[in-house]
């Protein structure tokens, strides 16, 4: 099924194309006129092909759902880009009061990510052209260790205040050891797929 979606994917990217789902679980895609599977959807993400998927039977959105299950699927297939540790930290948001900030503060450490990302790449294209930034590559490391930090004292605001029976001179608390760990986790699937563009591109 996926030759319908890079087909689809070839065309104007600018059309959001319906994805209809049926009761038999089975995805229809309206602009190609075929059935397609979990895996077409989530190459056409990576093609930036906009969808949205809708219940064949009530037109109800359920985009979110199935984007859910790609990741679900993506994620039981070996390469695990989510901690379990920022799991249970997103669970941990359901029925808070903050819940409703953190929909869009995910979406914009996201987005300054992928604009990350796109740097990286460039250095990693370079490298095959024999010029090899290696200082490059620290400083974008640094950059994003400092960006997976300022995400999880997000998910923490309140603590580096300090307590009310704490001293002026008090210093700040030590790294919970646990934040470095989500950290590392998220600079090692970094690399991982930098090692998989390295191998794509040999």
């Amino acid at each position: 099924m996926a030759e319908h979606a890079t087909s689809t994917a070839s065309g104007d990217k600018s059309a959001v194309i319906n994805i209809k789902k049926y009761a038999n679980r089975r995805l229809y895609n309206t602009a190609t006129s075929s059935y397609v599977t979990l895996e077409d959807l989530a190459a056409m993400v990576r093609q930036n092909v906009d969808f949205v998927v809708t219940d064949a039977k009530t037109n109800e959105d359920i985009t979110r759902s199935v984007l859910t299950q790609i990741i679900v699927e993506q994620e039981g297939k070996g390469q695990s880009l989510l901690p379990i540790k920022f799991l249970r930290q997103v669970i941990g948001f359901y029925g808070d009061s903050l819940g409703g900030v953190l929909p869009r503060y995910l979406e914009h450490s996201m987005e300054s990510f992928s604009q990350n990302e796109a740097q990286m790449r460039g250095v990693m294209k370079n490298a095959f052209k024999g010029l090899f930034p290696m200082q490059g590559m620290e400083e974008m490391g640094k950059q994003n260790l400092a960006m997976f930090e300022n995400a999880m004292k997000m998910f923490n605001p309140f603590a580096n205040q300090a307590k009310p029976d704490a001293s002026p001179s008090a210093t700040t608390p030590p790294p919970d050891a646990g934040n470095l760990d989500a950290l590392k986790t998220q600079l090692d699937a970094m690399q991982a797929r930098l090692d998989k563009l390295a191998k794509d591109r040999s």
